[in-house]
């Protein structure tokens, strides 16, 4: 039986930190707790709504920090191999291969598990001897303890308030994270995030920030998830490629909250009042 343990780059799912920084604007504190959560290895949970910066805030600090960065999107049938590893016939052998947990644990990456709670709770039951004063991550199949790497960190996000409706995680998890909260950005800062991802002039910008607090407040007529920052990033891009403002909104603002007529017809009296 051969050993298959593989590096960061072999697997092909790891960021290594490179020299461009990732654009993050900082909106309290959040760049502080993380670096000394690093430095005291202490795992860290990400609150907040879709869309609102968790994901560029973990590339931004992975980038911070000089550690690669290793991301899983969770999912129903992510299971506890898909995380640790498994045996796998290579030629006329049978090798093992190294997980993104394992790998990251094994080589001192920042793992990032994207919507953690999204994943069935006997896969969530691995990650608690790397989040306690252990580090460790047991490999059953083979029979290795591997100790977590002095850079290794773990960190996790989830959107409390829609899948604290459906799904959420047992305390004995939770309470194994040092938790930063996220929110949409106030929006003055919000259109300087406009300004530099899409390109456009402030005017603009400004325009787009204000319609969305309209639209978030349509949160209160059932909408189940408001405009977040990643659709008005995605709506200012289409602008500043010469697609007509009000047809940029009902494209990258409207049509991807919902599929109700009558809340979609809300949000386009909306997107007409603000830009007539």
């Amino acid at each position: 039986m051969a050993n298959g343990k593989s590096n960061i780059a072999e697997l092909g799912i790891a960021s290594p930190p490179g020299d461009s920084e990732p654009y993050y604007v900082p909106f309290s504190d959040e760049v502080t707790l993380f670096e000394q959560c690093h430095r005291h290895q202490l795992a860290v949970m990400l609150k907040g709504p879709t869309g609102c910066g968790k994901t560029r805030f973990v590339e931004h600090m992975a980038w911070r920090l000089g550690r690669p960065l290793i991301t899983v999107s969770c999912h129903d049938d992510l299971t506890a191999s898909d995380l640790v590893g498994r045996f796998l016939i290579h030629h006329n052998d049978t090798v093992w291969k190294d997980g993104p947990l394992a790998n990251a644990a094994r080589h001192g990456a920042i793992c990032y598990l994207d919507e953690v709670v999204e994943a069935r709770q006997d896969t969530i039951v691995v990650l608690h001897s790397l989040t306690d004063y252990r580090r460790t991550l047991s490999l059953d199949k083979t029979g290795e303890l591997i100790t977590a790497s002095p850079e290794f960190q773990l960190v996790v996000s989830y959107n409390p308030g829609y899948q604290r409706m459906l799904k959420d995680m047992k305390p004995s998890t939770r309470q194994r994270f040092v938790a930063l909260e996220f929110d949409f950005p106030p929006a003055e800062r919000e259109s300087t995030i406009l300004m530099h991802e899409a390109c456009v002039d402030d005017g603009t910008a400004r325009s787009l920030v204000t319609l969305a607090h309209k639209l978030r407040n349509l949160h209160d007529r059932g909408l189940a998830e408001v405009p977040s920052t990643r659709l008005l990033v995605a709506t200012a891009k289409l602008i500043a490629s010469g697609i007509p403002l009000r047809r940029a909104c009902y494209a990258g603002l409207v049509a991807p909250l919902s599929d109700d007529a009558a809340l979609i017809g809300a949000m386009r009296d909306l997107v007409d009042l603000s830009f007539p």
